[in-house]
């Protein structure tokens, strides 16, 4: 299979989403709702919930 696009330089790179600001609105939403929008971060916040309720006595306490 042949790649994709042309000569690469290293170091630089363009992001079409980023140009349009498509990333920094996600963060935004991100942060204000607490909802993370990365699937990895998603799981991680759902397996954690899982787990809070499989055990709600290993909490930490300070």
């Amino acid at each position: 299979m042949a790649k994709k696009g042309g000569i690469k330089i290293p170091g630089v790179s363009f992001s079409w989403k980023r140009a349009l600001g498509i990333t920094a609105a996600k963060q935004k939403i991100a942060r204000k709702t607490g909802i993370p929008t990365t699937k990895t971060g998603l799981e991680r916040k759902v397996g954690k919930a899982v787990l809070d309720l499989l055990n709600p006595n290993s909490k930490k306490r300070k």
